[in-house]
Protein backbone atom coordinates (compact mmCIF):
# COMPACT_ATOMS: atom_id res chain seq x y z
CA UNK A 1 0.00 0.00 0.00
CA UNK A 2 1.30 3.44 -0.57
CA UNK A 3 1.85 6.24 1.72
CA UNK A 4 -1.01 7.91 0.06
CA UNK A 5 -2.84 5.27 -0.03
CA UNK A 6 -2.12 4.42 3.81
CA UNK A 7 -3.12 8.71 4.45
CA UNK A 8 -6.42 8.62 2.80
CA UNK A 9 -6.93 5.64 5.11
CA UNK A 10 -6.27 7.63 7.94
CA UNK A 11 -7.99 10.59 7.14
CA UNK A 12 -11.17 8.37 6.08
CA UNK A 13 -11.30 7.19 9.66
CA UNK A 14 -10.38 10.38 11.30
CA UNK A 15 -13.29 11.74 9.30
CA UNK A 16 -15.65 9.43 10.29
CA UNK A 17 -14.69 10.08 13.60
CA UNK A 18 -14.31 13.46 14.09
CA UNK A 19 -16.85 14.79 11.50
CA UNK A 20 -15.31 17.52 8.96
CA UNK A 21 -13.38 19.38 11.38
CA UNK A 22 -9.89 18.48 10.36
CA UNK A 23 -8.30 17.97 7.06
CA UNK A 24 -5.62 15.59 8.10
CA UNK A 25 -5.41 12.84 10.19
CA UNK A 26 -3.02 12.95 13.47
CA UNK A 27 0.74 12.17 13.52
CA UNK A 28 1.84 8.63 14.59
CA UNK A 29 2.70 10.55 17.96
CA UNK A 30 -0.41 11.66 18.49
CA UNK A 31 -2.01 8.31 17.37
CA UNK A 32 0.29 6.90 19.90
CA UNK A 33 -0.19 8.94 22.84
CA UNK A 34 -4.15 9.25 22.29
CA UNK A 35 -5.36 5.77 22.02
CA UNK A 36 -6.66 4.08 24.44
CA UNK A 37 -7.39 0.74 22.81
CA UNK A 38 -4.60 -1.74 23.79
CA UNK A 39 -6.23 -1.41 27.47
CA UNK A 40 -10.20 0.08 27.08
CA UNK A 41 -10.93 -3.06 25.26
CA UNK A 42 -11.74 -4.75 28.11
CA UNK A 43 -14.63 -2.57 28.42
CA UNK A 44 -16.12 -4.35 25.56
CA UNK A 45 -19.15 -6.30 27.05
CA UNK A 46 -20.01 -3.54 29.17
CA UNK A 47 -20.02 -0.98 26.02
CA UNK A 48 -21.89 -3.84 23.91
CA UNK A 49 -24.40 -3.77 27.09
CA UNK A 50 -24.46 0.04 26.87
CA UNK A 51 -25.49 -0.04 23.68
CA UNK A 52 -27.90 -2.18 23.68
CA UNK A 53 -30.03 -0.38 26.25
CA UNK A 54 -29.23 2.79 24.70
CA UNK A 55 -30.86 1.23 21.13
CA UNK A 56 -33.83 -0.01 22.61
CA UNK A 57 -34.68 3.21 24.35
CA UNK A 58 -33.79 5.03 21.07
CA UNK A 59 -36.73 3.07 19.45
CA UNK A 60 -38.82 3.20 22.39
CA UNK A 61 -38.87 7.17 22.40
CA UNK A 62 -39.82 7.35 18.58
CA UNK A 63 -36.28 8.67 17.91
CA UNK A 64 -34.94 5.85 15.34
CA UNK A 65 -37.17 3.14 13.52
CA UNK A 66 -37.67 -0.41 14.83
CA UNK A 67 -35.81 -1.56 11.90
CA UNK A 68 -33.16 0.51 12.92
CA UNK A 69 -33.28 -0.78 16.23
CA UNK A 70 -33.47 -4.51 15.64
CA UNK A 71 -30.16 -4.23 12.97
CA UNK A 72 -28.63 -2.38 15.80
CA UNK A 73 -29.40 -4.86 17.91
CA UNK A 74 -28.36 -7.76 16.02
CA UNK A 75 -25.11 -6.42 14.95
CA UNK A 76 -24.08 -5.72 18.51
CA UNK A 77 -24.44 -9.24 19.35
CA UNK A 78 -22.19 -10.10 16.32
CA UNK A 79 -19.96 -8.04 17.44
CA UNK A 80 -19.59 -9.18 20.73
CA UNK A 81 -20.29 -13.01 19.76
CA UNK A 82 -16.63 -12.08 17.40
CA UNK A 83 -14.46 -10.66 20.05
CA UNK A 84 -15.47 -13.50 22.66
CA UNK A 85 -14.55 -15.71 20.01
CA UNK A 86 -11.13 -13.57 19.00
CA UNK A 87 -12.34 -12.68 15.96
CA UNK A 88 -12.56 -9.37 16.00
CA UNK A 89 -9.78 -7.05 14.89
CA UNK A 90 -9.19 -4.11 17.24
CA UNK A 91 -7.81 -0.74 15.24
CA UNK A 92 -5.53 1.48 17.31
CA UNK A 93 -6.26 4.08 14.20
CA UNK A 94 -9.95 4.16 15.71
CA UNK A 95 -8.74 5.15 19.20
CA UNK A 96 -11.07 3.07 21.82
CA UNK A 97 -13.45 0.66 22.52
CA UNK A 98 -16.38 2.81 22.01
CA UNK A 99 -15.32 3.50 18.21
CA UNK A 100 -14.02 -0.07 17.55
CA UNK A 101 -17.38 -1.43 18.13
CA UNK A 102 -18.95 1.47 16.26
CA UNK A 103 -16.93 0.69 13.63
CA UNK A 104 -17.22 -2.60 13.37
CA UNK A 105 -21.04 -2.39 13.08
CA UNK A 106 -20.96 -0.23 10.40
CA UNK A 107 -19.51 -2.58 8.35
CA UNK A 108 -22.24 -5.19 9.66
CA UNK A 109 -25.45 -3.19 9.46
CA UNK A 110 -24.74 0.07 7.20
CA UNK A 111 -25.97 3.55 8.17
CA UNK A 112 -28.18 2.12 10.68
CA UNK A 113 -24.98 1.84 13.06
CA UNK A 114 -24.76 6.01 12.56
CA UNK A 115 -27.93 6.50 14.79
CA UNK A 116 -26.93 4.39 17.76
CA UNK A 117 -24.86 7.58 18.87
CA UNK A 118 -28.03 9.81 18.65
CA UNK A 119 -28.70 11.34 22.08
CA UNK A 120 -24.91 10.18 23.64
CA UNK A 121 -21.15 11.35 23.46
CA UNK A 122 -18.32 8.83 24.57
CA UNK A 123 -18.19 10.95 27.64
CA UNK A 124 -21.15 9.70 29.00
CA UNK A 125 -20.62 6.58 27.19
CA UNK A 126 -17.20 5.84 29.02
CA UNK A 127 -18.38 7.13 31.94
CA UNK A 128 -21.45 4.71 32.00
CA UNK A 129 -18.32 1.39 30.56
CA UNK A 130 -16.43 2.08 33.24
CA UNK A 131 -19.13 2.31 36.18
CA UNK A 132 -20.92 -0.97 34.49
CA UNK A 133 -17.35 -2.62 34.77
CA UNK A 134 -16.62 -1.25 38.31
CA UNK A 135 -19.45 -2.65 39.64
CA UNK A 136 -18.93 -6.44 38.67
CA UNK A 137 -15.94 -5.95 39.66
CA UNK A 138 -16.98 -5.41 42.91
CA UNK A 139 -19.69 -8.12 42.85
CA UNK A 140 -16.80 -11.05 42.05
CA UNK A 141 -14.80 -9.28 44.67
CA UNK A 142 -17.32 -9.67 47.71
CA UNK A 143 -17.80 -13.28 46.25
CA UNK A 144 -14.44 -14.01 46.54
CA UNK A 145 -13.72 -12.14 49.76
CA UNK A 146 -16.73 -14.60 51.11
CA UNK A 147 -14.29 -17.78 50.38
CA UNK A 148 -11.57 -16.24 52.08
CA UNK A 149 -13.95 -16.07 55.29
CA UNK A 150 -15.10 -19.30 54.62
CA UNK A 151 -11.39 -20.46 54.71
CA UNK A 152 -10.59 -18.35 58.22
CA UNK A 153 -13.73 -19.86 59.38
CA UNK A 154 -13.90 -23.84 59.31
CA UNK A 155 -9.62 -23.12 60.18
CA UNK A 156 -10.80 -21.49 63.26
CA UNK A 157 -13.24 -24.15 64.42
CA UNK A 158 -10.71 -26.57 64.05
CA UNK A 159 -8.40 -25.01 65.98
CA UNK A 160 -10.85 -23.17 68.44
CA UNK A 161 -9.02 -24.79 71.43
CA UNK A 162 -5.10 -24.69 70.15
CA UNK A 163 -3.42 -22.40 72.54
CA UNK A 164 -0.87 -20.09 71.00
CA UNK A 165 0.95 -17.04 72.36
CA UNK A 166 -1.11 -12.90 71.42
CA UNK A 167 1.12 -10.57 71.00
CA UNK A 168 1.58 -7.12 71.61
CA UNK A 169 4.72 -5.03 70.27
CA UNK A 170 5.33 -8.49 68.49
CA UNK A 171 6.58 -9.28 72.03
CA UNK A 172 4.28 -12.01 73.89
CA UNK A 173 1.96 -10.69 75.80
CA UNK A 174 -0.89 -13.28 76.59
CA UNK A 175 -2.18 -16.61 75.45
CA UNK A 176 -5.13 -17.09 73.10
CA UNK A 177 -6.80 -19.54 70.92
CA UNK A 178 -5.53 -19.75 67.16
CA UNK A 179 -9.20 -20.16 66.27
CA UNK A 180 -9.65 -16.32 67.75
CA UNK A 181 -6.61 -14.80 66.29
CA UNK A 182 -8.17 -16.57 62.61
CA UNK A 183 -11.71 -14.86 63.45
CA UNK A 184 -9.72 -11.74 63.82
CA UNK A 185 -8.91 -12.18 60.03
CA UNK A 186 -12.26 -12.55 59.21
CA UNK A 187 -13.73 -9.63 60.77
CA UNK A 188 -11.43 -7.24 59.17
CA UNK A 189 -12.31 -8.96 55.95
CA UNK A 190 -15.82 -7.93 57.40
CA UNK A 191 -15.24 -4.67 57.04
CA UNK A 192 -13.71 -4.70 53.51
CA UNK A 193 -16.56 -6.40 52.20
CA UNK A 194 -19.04 -3.65 53.47
CA UNK A 195 -16.66 -0.65 51.96
CA UNK A 196 -17.17 -3.01 49.01
CA UNK A 197 -20.99 -3.10 49.19
CA UNK A 198 -20.99 0.80 50.26
CA UNK A 199 -19.13 1.60 47.08
CA UNK A 200 -21.59 -0.26 44.74
CA UNK A 201 -24.20 1.34 46.37
CA UNK A 202 -22.92 4.69 45.80
CA UNK A 203 -21.79 4.29 42.13
CA UNK A 204 -24.94 2.90 41.08
CA UNK A 205 -26.22 5.85 39.56
CA UNK A 206 -26.06 6.16 35.29
CA UNK A 207 -25.11 8.91 33.83
CA UNK A 208 -25.74 7.97 30.27
CA UNK A 209 -27.77 10.33 28.25
CA UNK A 210 -25.70 13.20 30.14
CA UNK A 211 -24.48 13.60 26.43
CA UNK A 212 -21.35 15.47 26.53
CA UNK A 213 -21.65 17.67 29.38
CA UNK A 214 -24.64 19.39 28.75
CA UNK A 215 -27.89 16.79 28.46
CA UNK A 216 -29.04 16.32 24.92
CA UNK A 217 -31.93 17.77 22.93
CA UNK A 218 -33.88 14.58 21.81
CA UNK A 219 -36.52 13.38 24.06
CA UNK A 220 -34.35 10.27 25.54
CA UNK A 221 -35.95 8.52 28.73
CA UNK A 222 -32.94 8.50 31.01
CA UNK A 223 -35.08 5.86 33.33
CA UNK A 224 -35.47 3.47 31.15
CA UNK A 225 -31.94 3.02 29.97
CA UNK A 226 -30.57 3.00 33.97
CA UNK A 227 -33.23 0.37 34.64
CA UNK A 228 -32.27 -1.89 31.67
CA UNK A 229 -28.41 -0.81 32.83
CA UNK A 230 -29.56 -2.59 36.27
CA UNK A 231 -28.50 1.25 38.24
CA UNK A 232 -30.79 2.20 40.74
CA UNK A 233 -31.81 5.87 38.82
CA UNK A 234 -29.86 8.08 36.38
CA UNK A 235 -27.49 10.81 37.77
CA UNK A 236 -28.57 14.03 38.26
CA UNK A 237 -26.49 16.91 37.05
CA UNK A 238 -24.92 16.07 33.44
CA UNK A 239 -22.08 18.01 34.02
CA UNK A 240 -21.34 16.18 37.37
CA UNK A 241 -22.67 12.55 35.08
CA UNK A 242 -19.09 13.23 32.41
CA UNK A 243 -16.93 14.77 35.21
CA UNK A 244 -16.97 12.35 38.07
CA UNK A 245 -14.41 9.47 38.47
CA UNK A 246 -15.54 9.61 42.30
CA UNK A 247 -16.59 5.46 41.79
CA UNK A 248 -13.13 4.67 40.64
CA UNK A 249 -11.28 6.49 43.47
CA UNK A 250 -13.32 5.23 45.93
CA UNK A 251 -12.35 1.35 44.47
CA UNK A 252 -8.93 1.94 44.45
CA UNK A 253 -9.38 3.27 48.35
CA UNK A 254 -11.45 -0.31 49.24
CA UNK A 255 -8.71 -1.82 47.60
CA UNK A 256 -5.93 -0.17 48.92
CA UNK A 257 -7.25 -0.83 52.62
CA UNK A 258 -7.99 -4.77 51.36
CA UNK A 259 -4.47 -4.36 50.48
CA UNK A 260 -2.87 -3.70 53.92
CA UNK A 261 -5.08 -5.82 55.55
CA UNK A 262 -3.81 -9.21 53.41
CA UNK A 263 -0.22 -7.64 53.61
CA UNK A 264 -0.60 -7.87 58.00
CA UNK A 265 -2.03 -11.65 57.02
CA UNK A 266 0.50 -12.13 54.75
CA UNK A 267 3.24 -10.41 57.61
CA UNK A 268 1.90 -13.12 59.56
CA UNK A 269 2.44 -16.15 57.70
CA UNK A 270 6.12 -15.23 56.84
CA UNK A 271 6.78 -14.56 60.75
CA UNK A 272 4.93 -17.66 61.52
CA UNK A 273 6.72 -20.12 58.56
CA UNK A 274 10.17 -19.03 59.95
CA UNK A 275 12.11 -21.33 61.69
CA UNK A 276 12.32 -19.14 64.71
CA UNK A 277 8.78 -19.08 65.01
CA UNK A 278 7.47 -22.46 63.70
CA UNK A 279 4.28 -22.25 64.02
CA UNK A 280 2.75 -22.53 60.54
CA UNK A 281 3.75 -24.70 57.33
CA UNK A 282 2.46 -23.32 53.75
CA UNK A 283 1.68 -25.97 51.35
CA UNK A 284 3.78 -26.62 48.29
CA UNK A 285 1.14 -25.14 46.18
CA UNK A 286 2.25 -21.41 47.91
CA UNK A 287 5.95 -22.06 48.59
CA UNK A 288 9.60 -21.86 46.60
CA UNK A 289 12.94 -23.18 46.85
CA UNK A 290 16.09 -21.56 46.53
CA UNK A 291 18.27 -22.04 43.83
CA UNK A 292 21.71 -22.12 46.42
CA UNK A 293 20.40 -23.43 49.23
CA UNK A 294 18.14 -26.89 49.42
CA UNK A 295 17.22 -27.12 52.68
CA UNK A 296 15.13 -23.71 52.09
CA UNK A 297 11.16 -23.49 51.84
CA UNK A 298 10.41 -20.13 51.27
CA UNK A 299 6.21 -18.66 52.06
CA UNK A 300 6.49 -16.59 48.45
CA UNK A 301 3.08 -16.17 48.05
CA UNK A 302 3.04 -14.56 51.06
CA UNK A 303 5.47 -12.35 50.52
CA UNK A 304 4.24 -11.54 47.02
CA UNK A 305 0.83 -10.49 48.85
CA UNK A 306 2.35 -8.07 51.11
CA UNK A 307 4.12 -6.36 48.21
CA UNK A 308 1.56 -5.97 45.82
CA UNK A 309 0.16 -3.81 48.36
CA UNK A 310 2.73 -1.40 47.77
CA UNK A 311 1.27 -1.33 43.95
CA UNK A 312 -2.17 -0.85 44.40
CA UNK A 313 -1.49 2.11 46.66
CA UNK A 314 0.47 3.27 43.85
CA UNK A 315 -2.45 3.05 41.63
CA UNK A 316 -4.86 5.01 44.18
CA UNK A 317 -2.28 8.01 44.45
CA UNK A 318 -1.93 8.21 40.43
CA UNK A 319 -5.50 8.52 40.01
CA UNK A 320 -5.79 11.16 42.93
CA UNK A 321 -2.55 12.79 41.09
CA UNK A 322 -4.45 12.84 37.75
CA UNK A 323 -8.05 14.20 38.93
CA UNK A 324 -7.01 16.38 41.53
CA UNK A 325 -6.40 19.68 39.21
CA UNK A 326 -9.13 18.46 36.74
CA UNK A 327 -11.63 21.34 36.10
CA UNK A 328 -15.26 20.72 34.96
CA UNK A 329 -16.19 18.34 33.04
CA UNK A 330 -14.55 15.14 30.51
CA UNK A 331 -10.64 16.08 30.30
CA UNK A 332 -8.47 13.86 27.71
CA UNK A 333 -6.74 13.40 31.24
CA UNK A 334 -9.82 11.18 32.64
CA UNK A 335 -8.24 8.53 29.83
CA UNK A 336 -5.78 7.39 32.49
CA UNK A 337 -8.28 6.19 34.93
CA UNK A 338 -8.63 2.79 33.10
CA UNK A 339 -5.19 1.38 33.61
CA UNK A 340 -4.59 1.58 37.43
CA UNK A 341 -8.38 0.84 38.35
CA UNK A 342 -7.87 -2.51 35.74
CA UNK A 343 -4.33 -3.40 37.73
CA UNK A 344 -4.98 -2.90 41.20
CA UNK A 345 -8.35 -5.44 40.21
CA UNK A 346 -6.36 -7.63 38.86
CA UNK A 347 -3.84 -7.55 41.43
CA UNK A 348 -6.14 -8.03 44.23
CA UNK A 349 -8.12 -10.48 42.69
CA UNK A 350 -4.97 -12.75 42.68
CA UNK A 351 -3.91 -11.78 46.29
CA UNK A 352 -7.16 -12.64 47.49
CA UNK A 353 -7.30 -16.13 45.71
CA UNK A 354 -3.51 -16.78 47.16
CA UNK A 355 -4.76 -16.43 50.59
CA UNK A 356 -7.52 -18.36 50.58
CA UNK A 357 -5.60 -21.23 48.89
CA UNK A 358 -2.84 -20.20 51.66
CA UNK A 359 -5.00 -20.59 54.67
CA UNK A 360 -6.94 -23.37 53.38
CA UNK A 361 -3.62 -25.58 52.91
CA UNK A 362 -1.79 -24.31 55.78
CA UNK A 363 -1.38 -26.80 58.70
CA UNK A 364 -0.07 -25.67 62.47
CA UNK A 365 2.47 -26.67 64.96
CA UNK A 366 -0.18 -26.93 67.58
CA UNK A 367 2.64 -28.40 70.64
CA UNK A 368 5.44 -25.63 69.61
CA UNK A 369 2.50 -22.96 69.54
CA UNK A 370 1.13 -24.27 72.94
CA UNK A 371 5.01 -24.13 74.21
CA UNK A 372 5.49 -21.00 73.01
CA UNK A 373 2.60 -19.36 74.56
CA UNK A 374 3.76 -20.03 78.17
CA UNK A 375 6.73 -18.37 77.58
CA UNK A 376 7.39 -14.70 78.42
CA UNK A 377 5.30 -14.66 81.30
CA UNK A 378 1.94 -14.42 79.57
CA UNK A 379 0.36 -15.06 82.75
CA UNK A 380 0.99 -12.16 84.42
CA UNK A 381 -2.19 -10.62 84.12
CA UNK A 382 -4.22 -13.76 85.40
CA UNK A 383 -2.14 -13.85 88.45
CA UNK A 384 -2.66 -9.64 88.81
CA UNK A 385 -6.69 -10.75 88.02
CA UNK A 386 -6.62 -13.60 90.88
CA UNK A 387 -5.54 -10.93 93.06
CA UNK A 388 -8.02 -8.51 92.38
CA UNK A 389 -10.82 -11.50 92.44
CA UNK A 390 -9.87 -13.92 95.66
CA UNK A 391 -7.62 -10.85 97.51
CA UNK A 392 -9.68 -7.78 96.95
CA UNK A 393 -6.47 -6.19 95.71
CA UNK A 394 -7.22 -2.69 93.82
CA UNK A 395 -5.69 -3.44 90.65
CA UNK A 396 -2.77 -1.24 90.94
CA UNK A 397 -1.25 -2.67 93.93
CA UNK A 398 -1.92 -6.11 91.85
CA UNK A 399 -0.12 -5.16 88.83
CA UNK A 400 2.59 -4.10 91.44
CA UNK A 401 2.90 -7.44 93.21
CA UNK A 402 2.55 -9.29 90.23
CA UNK A 403 5.59 -7.33 88.46
CA UNK A 404 7.35 -7.99 91.64
CA UNK A 405 7.07 -12.06 91.18
CA UNK A 406 7.96 -11.94 87.26
CA UNK A 407 11.27 -9.99 88.08
CA UNK A 408 12.25 -12.86 90.97
CA UNK A 409 11.32 -15.68 88.16
CA UNK A 410 13.22 -13.99 85.46
CA UNK A 411 16.11 -13.76 88.21
CA UNK A 412 15.62 -17.67 88.87
CA UNK A 413 15.19 -18.39 85.25
CA UNK A 414 12.09 -20.05 85.54
CA UNK A 415 8.34 -19.37 84.70
CA UNK A 416 5.53 -17.71 87.44
CA UNK A 417 4.01 -21.20 87.28
CA UNK A 418 7.35 -22.72 88.85
CA UNK A 419 8.09 -20.68 91.64
CA UNK A 420 7.28 -21.71 95.03
CA UNK A 421 4.34 -21.03 96.99
CA UNK A 422 6.65 -19.36 99.52
CA UNK A 423 8.67 -17.57 96.87
CA UNK A 424 5.25 -15.60 96.13
CA UNK A 425 4.50 -15.39 99.84
CA UNK A 426 7.75 -13.38 100.42
CA UNK A 427 6.21 -10.70 98.43
CA UNK A 428 2.47 -10.99 99.16
CA UNK A 429 1.40 -13.23 102.39
CA UNK A 430 -2.13 -13.53 101.24
CA UNK A 431 -1.08 -15.81 98.25
CA UNK A 432 -2.46 -19.52 98.32
CA UNK A 433 -1.82 -22.70 96.31
CA UNK A 434 -5.11 -21.71 94.43
CA UNK A 435 -3.10 -19.21 92.51
CA UNK A 436 -1.56 -22.00 90.35
CA UNK A 437 -4.40 -23.28 88.50
CA UNK A 438 -4.84 -19.75 87.08
CA UNK A 439 -0.88 -19.81 85.67
CA UNK A 440 -1.35 -22.63 83.08
CA UNK A 441 -1.54 -21.32 79.42
CA UNK A 442 -5.29 -23.31 79.36
CA UNK A 443 -6.87 -22.35 82.59
CA UNK A 444 -5.58 -18.65 81.00
CA UNK A 445 -7.39 -18.92 77.40
CA UNK A 446 -10.85 -20.84 79.54
CA UNK A 447 -11.05 -18.23 81.25
CA UNK A 448 -11.17 -14.96 79.34
CA UNK A 449 -15.16 -15.93 78.30
CA UNK A 450 -16.34 -12.05 78.15
CA UNK A 451 -17.38 -11.05 74.95
CA UNK A 452 -15.14 -11.12 72.15
CA UNK A 453 -12.65 -12.84 74.39
CA UNK A 454 -10.74 -15.94 73.14
CA UNK A 455 -12.20 -19.13 75.14
CA UNK A 456 -12.45 -21.44 73.07
CA UNK A 457 -16.40 -22.10 74.16
CA UNK A 458 -16.14 -18.20 72.59
CA UNK A 459 -14.49 -18.73 69.52
CA UNK A 460 -16.93 -21.83 68.74
CA UNK A 461 -19.64 -19.57 69.38
CA UNK A 462 -18.42 -16.86 67.24
CA UNK A 463 -17.23 -19.35 64.58
CA UNK A 464 -21.52 -20.46 64.18
CA UNK A 465 -22.21 -16.68 64.40
CA UNK A 466 -19.64 -15.70 61.79
CA UNK A 467 -21.13 -18.25 59.59
CA UNK A 468 -24.62 -16.99 59.82
CA UNK A 469 -23.01 -13.44 59.60
CA UNK A 470 -20.75 -13.68 56.59
CA UNK A 471 -21.47 -17.22 54.20
CA UNK A 472 -25.24 -17.35 54.01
Amino acid sequence: MSDNTTNDAKNKTTSAMWGGRFNAGPSAVMEEINASIGFDQRLYAQDIRGSRAHARMLVAQGIITEADGKAILQGLDRVEDEIKAGEFEFSRALEDIHMNVESRLRDIVGDAAGRLHTGRSRNDQVATDVKLWVRDALDGLDDALQGLQAALINRAEEHADSVMPGFTHLQAAQPVTLGHHLLAYTEMIARDRSRVRDCRARLNECPLGAAALAGTSFSIDREQTAAALGFDEPTRNSLDSVSDRDFALEYLSVLSILGVHLSRMAEEVVLWTSVQFSFMQVSDDFSTGSSIMPQKRNPDAAELVRGKAGRVFGALMGLLTVMKGLPMTYGKDMQEDKEPVFDASDTMELCVSAMTGMFNSATYNVERMKADAGRGFTTATDLADWLVRVLAMPFRDAHHVTGALVKMAENKGCGLEDLSLSDMQSVETGITNDVFAVLGVENSVNSRTSQGGTAPANVLAAVHAARERFLT
